[in-house]
């Protein structure tokens, strides 16, 4: 129940503060800790300060600020009570825990060699990031991503926060578990951010079908020359494309017979053709499909969809 794993984000001791935030858990999108400033939480896009005894706040409360040793205590909580267990996930940035959730730090760096990122101490700011699994939410586009039978090359293309990666998850599922248009496909998955499936210990924490094989906080580049060698996929997906390596790599990943479902950030297709890396992608017609998503009166919505020639397929 979500409820319960919104409150086990935290120790024991902590809940009591947390049992009025967890009630919102199907509605609640981030939990924002920062040493010496209040907390906050981000409910259906708007954000709330959570007060000493876990109210909910619309403006700033006074003496709730979090203190540094107890940002120290949920992180450590949250790494099992080993940081060193999950030193890489710290080091890039992000650790993704039991139920797919996602919690992002931030303090001082610790470089090593070539100015990379070693370790990180002091660490004094989470973003937690609740993960919600909408299963459904792309029964409206899949008629459009089958041509006789067979999964089409798509790209997704949305601005921040419009539900792009929640739509790649559920497009994922149904192509993996097959639906009315086309039977259930071997898909391979690049989850570089854990995102995607939410791995947790190597197991995907969301459903993204029988057939998906994830390759989780790998590169998308390596991670798809990787999972074409090992997995043989017959659909390759990854999210959030910027790169011209991305690109070549989408490329050579079609010329070995893949299908490929992609994410890209952007409002509308008019603004992706004009960015250079995705020039010789739209001018060699590699997407036969562009699923454009937006917000429509507060909510996620779809855009429109359009063919390779960029013919509205619905508006």
């Amino acid at each position: 129940m979500l409820q319960d794993e919104v409150l086990h984000l935290f120790p024991e001791t902590m809940r009591g503060r947390w049992r009025k935030v967890a009630v919102w858990a199907d509605r609640l999108q981030e939990i924002r800790l920062r040493a010496e400033a209040p907390i906050t939480v981000l409910i259906d896009n708007k954000e709330w300060f959570v007060t000493q005894n876990g109210e909910l706040m619309d403006r700033q409360p006074v003496g709730a600020e979090s203190r540094p040793e107890e940002l120290e205590a949920v992180l450590t909580h949250l790494c099992q009570y080993s940081l060193y267990a999950f030193a890489d996930e710290i080091r890039q940035g992000f650790l993704t825990i039991q139920g797919g959730h996602r919690v992002g730090v931030a303090g001082q760096v610790i470089l090593g060699e070539e100015n990379r990122i070693r370790n990180m101490k002091y660490i004094r700011y989470l973003n937690i990031r609740i993960a919600h699994e909408l299963k459904g939410v792309a029964d409206p586009v899949m008629s459009y991503l089958y041509e006789k039978s067979q999964v089409l090359n798509t790209l997704l293309i949305s601005p921040p926060g419009c539900g792009k990666t929640t739509m790649l998850r559920d497009i994922i599922r149904q192509i993996s578990d097959g639906t009315e248009y086309g039977r259930g496909v071997n898909v391979s998955v690049v989850d570089e951010r854990s995102e995607i499936a939410g791995s947790y210990l190597g197991i995907a924490q969301n459903d993204v079908g029988i057939r998906t094989d994830v390759l989780d906080g790998c590169p998308k580049v390596e991670g798809m020359m990787l999972l074409i060698r090992s997995m043989a996929p017959q659909v390759l997906a990854v999210d959030e494309l910027g790169s011209d390596r991305d690109i070549q790599a989408l490329f050579m990943a079609s010329g070995c017979g893949c299908k490929i479902i992609a994410t890209i950030h952007g409002s509308s297709l008019e603004e992706i053709k004009c960015k250079e890396y995705m020039s010789q992608v739209v001018k060699n017609g590699l997407f036969e499909r562009y699923i454009v998503l937006g917000r429509h009166q507060g909510r996620c919505a779809i855009e429109g969809i359009y063919d390779r020639e960029g013919t509205r397929c619905l508006n």
